[in-house]
C-alpha cells in the first residue's frame, strides 16, 4: 500500500517543477496540450489570468521579433551574405565611393542569438504546458488554484532562488554562451585575413578547417603538431616540477630541526607577493643577450667579450629557461599548499609508525607522500590546466620566439594559446584561432576527466578523513 501511495504522489505532482514535459503532454488535457502552442492558454481560462498573460506576452514578442527580424536573420545566418561590398566611380566628384554590401560576422550573430532565442521559447513553451497541467491536477482534486497574488508572494519564499537566479543566468546566457557558441561557429566558417567583413564575405566551409590543422601535408599541419608536442611538454615539466620541488621544500621547512620557519616561508612567499608580470620581465631583462648573467659570465671569462649565452634565442635553451624560470614562480604557491596538508596530517599515524618501527622514508612513502598526492591531485589537474594555457610566462619571456619560417605564424616555444593569439590578434585568421581553442578544449577536457575519475579522490572521497 505504501508504495501504491508514492507512485500515486509522484505521477499527481502539484508544482510544475515536479512533473516532467512528457508527463505533461501524455497525461495532460487538450488544454494543456494546446497550451504548448498558445501559451498560457491553460492558466486562463482556469482564471490564473495573471500568469497566463506573462506566458502569452512572451510568445507574442517571440513571434513578432521571428516577423519583423528572426526569419530573415535565419535566411542570412544560411548563408551569411550574398552580395559584396562594390566600388563606382563618381565622375562628377572625381573619386570611388563603397556601396554597401552585406556583414558576414553581423549576420553569424544574429543567427546565433535567434537560434537562442528560439530554444528559450521551446523552454517557456515546455513551462506553460507544465504550469497547466499542474492546475489541471489541482483542480481535478478540488484544490486551491493559486492567483497571481499567491504566484508573488511565492517569489518571496519557496520560490526565491528561482527569482535570484534569473538575472544571473539572463548574464550568463548574453555574455557566456551565446559568445561561445559564435566563437565555436567561426571554426567552421572561412573567417580569415583574406575574407574580412564587410569588405569580404565568408561562407561556411564545414569541417575544412579542422582537416588542414589535423592532416599532413600543410604548412598549418606542420606548425600545429609539433606546437602541440611543446604544450604538452611544457605543461608536464612545469606543473610536476614546481609540484616535487615545492614538497621538498615543504618538508624542509616543516622538518623539526629548522629554525625560524616562519622566517623561511616569508622568503619564499615574497615572490609570490610580486605580480608576476615584473617578475617575468625581470627575468627577461637579466638573461637577455647583454643582461646582467651574459654580463657576468664575460667578466668570468666562462664566454668571450663578444659573446653571449642564448637564452632566449636557441630553441631547446629558450625551453629549458622558460622551464626553470617557471620554478621561481610555481614553487611558492606548492609549498604553501603542501605546508597546510602537512601541518593537518594527524600526528598519531607517525607515532604509531614510529612504534611499529618504520623509518623516516617508509613513514613518508607510506603516509606523507600518499596524504599528500590524494589532497593535491585535483590541485595538480588543474595546475595542468592552467599551464597548458600558461599565455603569461611564455609571452612575456620569449615572445613565442625564436621565429622559424618553418611554422605557420609560430615561434618555437609557442604554446597553442600563444600561437592563438598571433593567428587573432596579428594575422586576423578568426577560424583558424577559434579550431585550436576548440582542439584545446578537447583536450583539457579529456585528459582532466580521465585522470581525475582514476585517482583517489574521486574514487574514495573520504579515506583521509
Amino acid at each position: 500500500m505504501g508504495v501504491f501511495q508514492k507512485k500515486k504522489l509522484k505521477t499527481t505532482s502539484l508544482k510544475p517543477s515536479e512533473a516532467g514535459i512528457g508527463e505533461a503532454i501524455a497525461k495532460g488535457n487538450a488544454v494543456t496540450k494546446l497550451s504548448l502552442i498558445v501559451f498560457g492558454l491553460g492558466n486562463i481560462l482556469n482564471k490564473q489570468i495573471g500568469r497566463g498573460l506573462i506566458f502569452l506576452a512572451a510568445e507574442i514578442v517571440y513571434f513578432y521579433y521571428m516577423i519583423s527580424f528572426g526569419f530573415g536573420a535565419i535566411g542570412n545566418f544560411i548563408t551569411l551574405g550574398t552580395k559584396e561590398q562594390g566600388q563606382t566611380y563618381n565622375e562628377a566628384l572625381g573619386i570611388y565611393e563603397y556601396t554597401a554590401g552585406d556583414n558576414s560576422m553581423l549576420f553569424l550573430l544574429y543567427g546565433v542569438i535567434t537560434i537562442v532565442l528560439t530554444v528559450a521559447a521551446v523552454g517557456i513553451a515546455c513551462m506553460s504546458a507544465k504550469s497547466a497541467y499542474c492546475t489541471q491536477l489541482r483542480k481535478e482534486k478540488g484544490m486551491h488554484i493559486p492567483s497571481f497574488k499567491d504566484d508573488v508572494l511565492s517569489v518571496r519564499e519557496e520560490n526565491l532562488h528561482t527569482a535570484m537566479m534569473a538575472l544571473p543566468i539572463l548574464g550568463i546566457v548574453i555574455f557566456t554562451i551565446v559568445p561561445l557558441v559564435f566563437m565555436i561557429l567561426i571554426a567552421f566558417t572561412s573567417y580569415d585575413h583574406e575574407h574580412q567583413p564587410p569588405g569580404n564575405l565568408f561562407t561556411w566551409v564545414g569541417f575544412d578547417n579542422f582537416k588542414t590543422m589535423l592532416g599532413q601535408g600543410s604548412k598549418l599541419a606542420a606548425t600545429f603538431w609539433p606546437v602541440l608536442q611543446w604544450t604538452l611538454i611544457w605543461a608536464v615539466a612545469a606543473t610536476f616540477s614546481c609540484f616535487i620541488l615545492g614538497l621538498i621544500l615543504a618538508l624542509l621547512i616543516n622538518r623539526k630541526g629548522t629554525r625560524f620557519k616562519g622566517f623561511w616561508r616569508f622568503m619564499f612567499v615574497l615572490s609570490v607577493a610580486v605580480p608576476q608580470f615584473v617578475s617575468l620581465l625581470s627575468m627577461r631583462t637579466i638573461f637577455n643577450a647583454n643582461g646582467p648573467v651574459n654580463v657576468i659570465l664575460r667578466q668570468l671569462g666562462i664566454i668571450g667579450m663578444t659573446e653571449s649565452v642564448p637564452f632566449f634565442t636557441d630553441p631547446t635553451l629558450a625551453k629549458i629557461t622558460i622551464i626553470c624560470i617557471n620554478l621561481w614562480i610555481g614553487i611558492p604557491f606548492t609549498m604553501l599548499s603542501t605546508t597546510g596538508i602537512l601541518q593537518n596530517i594527524p600526528a598519531d599515524l607517525y607515532e604509531a609508525a614510529r612504534i611499529d618501527g618504520a623509518s623516516a622514508p617508509v613513514i613518508f612513502r607510506k603516509i606523507t607522500l600518499p596524504y599528500i598526492v590524494f589532497v593535491m591531485t585535483p590541485n595538480l589537474i588543474t595546475s595542468f590546466t592552467g599551464n597548458i594555457n600558461n599565455f603569461n610566462v611564455i609571452f612575456l619571456l620569449s615572445g613565442g620566439g625564436p621565429d622559424t619560417l618553418d611554422y605557420y605564424y609560430a615561434g618555437k616555444t609557442d604554446l597553442l594559446v600563444t600561437w592563438l593569439y598571433r593567428l587573432t590578434i596579428t594575422q586576423k585568421d578568426y577560424n583558424l584561432g577559434a579550431v585550436i581553442g576548440i582542439l584545446v578544449f578537447i583536450i583539457l577536457a579529456t585528459l582532466s576527466l580521465l585522470t581525475y575519475r582514476h585517482t583517489g579522490s574521486y574514487k574514495d572521497e573520504g579515506a583521509f578523513q
